[in-house]
């Protein structure tokens, strides 16, 4: 059995079950799906109202700019990060904390660049129930990015300091 941690959390071991979601893999089964929902998932109900916002250029701009600008984030964050990339939020035993490049603009640029692609594609297709998803995936990773915060603390006490400058998910918003 893993000892308590400082929060009196158990830390989690790497021989448990990954089902049992000690090191944060329900959020990545979580995420996985609402990636598939937002890339190919049905993005309106039948017999319900279409995309009413307006169809033109500045829309199809908007959203090119968002999936560029968050492919963009995500890809400088994962670049950052380099070998020791992961998709569970429990940090790695040989983990880093990480405040330069895209860290700091944000704590979790790979988490604010797939929402940016996901807002951004939801208004390329124009679709109401994929920009449900990316929302959706918007809360997933807010929840995901707070729990794993509480461990990046219990490991790095000067992450403390660094949450309390740099937003979380939205640079310069939240």
């Amino acid at each position: 059995m893993a000892e308590a941690g400082p929060g009196g959390d158990r830390a989690p071991r790497r021989d448990e079950a990954w089902w049992r979601g000690h090191r944060g893999e329900w959020y990545v089964v979580l995420q996985f799906v609402l990636f598939a929902l937002v890339a190919a998932g049905p993005s309106t109900w039948d017999g319900h109202p279409a995309w009413a916002f307006p169809d033109g250029w500045v829309m199809s701009a908007s959203a090119a700019v968002l999936i560029a600008g968050g492919a963009a984030l995500a890809i400088a964050g994962a670049w950052q990060h380099g070998a020791g990339i992961q998709a569970l939020p429990y940090p790695r035993e040989d983990a880093a904390a990480l405040y330069t490049g895209p860290y700091r603009l944000v704590r979790h640029p790979m988490y604010s660049g797939a929402v940016c692609i996901a807002f951004g594609w939801a208004i390329w297709r124009r679709g109401w129930l994929t920009l449900v998803y990316a929302a959706l995936l918007f809360l997933l990773f807010d929840a995901k990015a707070r729990r794993e915060e509480q461990w990046l603390v219990e490991r790095f006490p000067s992450y403390a300091g660094y949450r309390r400058r740099v937003r979380k998910l939205l640079p310069f918003l939240y």
